[in-house]
């Protein structure tokens, strides 16, 4: 006696018209928020240091963001 060798999925696919594909497919938020994000510190990195200063006092945008967002949330 032999054993069946064909095993059902495990999660069966989703109907054919309940699958979203192409411009019909949803992201979830994070998917947009976080690049979005990334650009955004990036752009903030890269707009500062046109006037990087090797020994300065003042520190630069990144720091006073991160300093305001802190305050803000704590």
């Amino acid at each position: 006696m032999s054993a069946p060798t064909h095993l059902a999925p495990r999660h069966p696919a989703a109907p054919r018209a309940l699958r979203a594909t192409g411009a019909d497919a949803r992201l979830p938020w994070w998917a947009l928020a976080l690049p979005a994000l990334a650009f955004g510190l990036l752009f903030i990195l890269l707009a500062g240091s046109g006037q990087a200063h090797a020994a300065s006092g003042e520190g630069s945008t990144l720091v006073h963001v991160t300093e305001r967002l802190l305050n803000a949330v704590g």
